[in-house]
């Protein structure tokens, strides 16, 4: 099936239209978009464990046993490791959980793997359905994006667009476009998060909204970069994460003339 989409200038006037590559017509699966969205976030977390000789970089010994040499026996105190003083006295406990300044008593593993891999091929595969679901009107609609005030969808818009290094110039392209609903819902939308985060960096929750695709950053990437939930992506480096938040597909999204050629010879 051929698929077509309209091409906009700066104006917001049609000025024809351009086939679509084949990827987009993929079979869209959530399953494979899942994993392959699950797998790019678990490379962002931060790795979490104890340092390997936490509490353990010490003198203390335990000198329990019975016959030997400088043993705690019948010392009047608990045998258990304690530093080493000069002329064979003893220190402080040291080393067991339950001592000031000893070892955690079951720290987090640092062995513990947490990346998610997957196939080289079904990732391909989750990005090229992934695109297409971008395309698909009424997955759009159901992710929650208001497409109904926009000329048409999908949308193609023509290579100087790229170009465009002011904000005020890519809102109004945008809105010209029919993009101003949805990028006010997400600015609506946006609240801080509840408890000490809301008062940090990055400490404010903001709905996706639209997703900007170019085959070469211009200026577009400083002029959208402060539109609240627009997100730019060259189609080098375009990934599972922003095509399809949250694991759910169906993002809105515009075009280049460029793009869309460049995504033509994957």
């Amino acid at each position: 099936m051929i698929m077509k989409a309209n091409v906009y200038t700066l104006a917001g006037d049609e000025r024809g239209s351009v086939e679509l590559p084949q990827l987009f017509s993929e079979p869209i699966r959530h399953d494979l978009i899942a994993r392959a969205v699950l797998a790019e976030e678990s490379r962002t977390r931060q790795p979490k464990g104890a340092y390997k000789w936490a509490g353990l970089q010490t003198s203390a010994e335990y000198r329990g046993r019975k016959e030997e040499y400088g043993s705690i026996k019948n010392k009047g105190i608990s045998r258990l490791p304690r530093e080493k003083l000069p002329k064979g006295r003893f220190g402080k406990v040291r080393r067991v959980p339950f001592s000031v300044k000893g070892r955690r008593a079951f720290p987090p593993n640092v062995n513990e793997i947490l990346v998610e891999k997957i196939n080289e091929r079904e990732r391909q595969k989750a990005m090229r359905s992934a695109l297409a679901a971008t395309v698909s009107k009424s997955l759009v609609k159901e992710r929650g994006h208001l497409v109904d005030a926009l000329k048409s969808y999908p949308v193609v818009i023509e290579n100087a667009f790229e170009a465009l290094s002011k904000t005020k110039d890519v809102v109004t392209v945008l809105g010209k476009l029919g993009y101003s609903s949805d990028m006010a819902r997400a600015r609506r939308n946006s609240k801080p998060r509840s408890g000490v985060m809301g008062g940090r960096r990055g400490g404010t929750k903001r709905p996706k909204s639209l997703l900007i695709i170019v085959a070469e950053d211009k200026g577009i990437g400083k002029g959208a970069r402060n539109i609240s939930g627009v997100d730019v992506a060259l189609t080098d480096k375009l990934s599972a994460r922003l095509l399809a938040p949250g694991t759910h597909p169906g993002r809105l999204a515009i075009f280049s003339e460029a793009a869309i050629e460049k995504l033509r010879k994957w």
